[in-house]
């Protein structure tokens, strides 16, 4: 107990009392795991400024040595399955990019999840998920750990449909392409902009590379419109939308791939497909609302398609 006291309070003067209780919490704490968990507060809650930053880093390497405990013990625990799954759903984007890059206020503000947010550094230690609602369609969204962090999960990067490669600066790309090259999910560059940028530099100098990218704020939600609609136009996916005879059409569309026709949905929601008696079809694809068409015909993203069957 003293020699935590000791690495604790070699500047704990000017502690706010939220600070100190931590600290006791810290102290009476019982396990690793709930001693990391005040740590982390106490990091969180510890000033900033240049007398307090040799505790700071003594706070630090503190917590990467509970990190590095807590997670030989999980490996000999768990063995190869220590790493947390995620299951897959039909439309999947992952959010990479280094610590503090805003990664956790991307998902927040995207999705229903409530993952941590701090300012330290790799406050996300597992991969987190949440569901964006796009005109009725769901996505998944996944943050996974920092690029550099020990928690960094290739497998699901690769596995993934669409990258969200989120940087605060044009030199972190080259970096997070090249980590990234062998994973095949489409990958758009996220420029989190947080200061003062030139817009117009910024965007001159990303398209003169050739990049797939969106300039965003994280913070104060700007293009996220945008940033939605480039997320879903990169799965290449369609969204149609079936309805019955005298009723609205569905508030949930099917998701399809492009060329899909009359038979692909067919085939999907109606049991013996020999029943099927007539279709009609209003959108993109119909030369006027309500047309008849047979199964060959080809749909259009966010096309509507009525069913009779015999």
């Amino acid at each position: 107990m003293s020699g935590n006291l000791g690495f604790i309070r070699m500047a704990s003067t000017n502690q706010s009392p939220q600070y100190q209780k931590a600290e006791v919490m810290f102290l009476q704490a019982q396990n690793d795991k709930d001693k990391l968990k005040w740590l982390e507060e106490m990091i969180k809650l510890c000033p900033r400024h240049k007398s307090s930053e040799k505790m700071l880093a003594n706070l630090k390497t503190r917590r990467k040595k509970f990190l590095e405990k807590l997670e030989k013990g999980n490996k000999r625990g768990k063995g190869s399955g220590s790493r947390h799954s995620i299951k897959k759903e039909e439309m999947q984007a992952v959010i990479v990019g280094f610590t503090n890059s805003g990664k956790s206020t991307l998902l927040s503000k995207l999705t229903n999840a409530l993952p941590e947010i701090a300012n330290y550094d790799f406050t996300t230690k597992i991969p987190l998920q949440g569901m964006t609602n796009y005109h009725g369609t769901k996505i998944q969204m996944v943050e996974i750990p920092a690029f550099e962090s020990e928690y960094y999960d290739k497998g699901i990067v690769h596995t993934a449909d669409v990258i969200l490669v989120l940087v605060n600066k044009m030199e972190e790309i080259p970096r997070l392409l090249s980590e990234l090259k062998k994973s095949p999910g489409k990958k758009i560059i996220v420029y989190n902009m947080k200061g003062k940028e030139d817009e117009r530099k910024l965007e001159a100098t990303l398209k003169s590379k050739r990049y797939n990218f969106i300039l965003i704020g994280a913070k104060s939600e700007e293009n996220f419109d945008l940033l939605k609609d480039k997320i879903f136009e990169s799965f290449g996916k369609m969204r149609i939308f079936t309805k019955e005879p005298g009723q609205p059409k569905s508030d949930k569309p099917m998701i399809l791939s492009p060329d899909s026709t009359i038979k692909d949905i067919a085939e999907k929601i109606i049991r013996n497909i020999s029943q099927l008696k007539e279709t009609k079809i209003w959108g993109p694809s119909s030369k006027f609302p309500g047309q008849v068409v047979g199964l060959q015909h080809k749909l259009k993203d966010l096309d509507v398609v009525e069913f009779k069957t015999r």
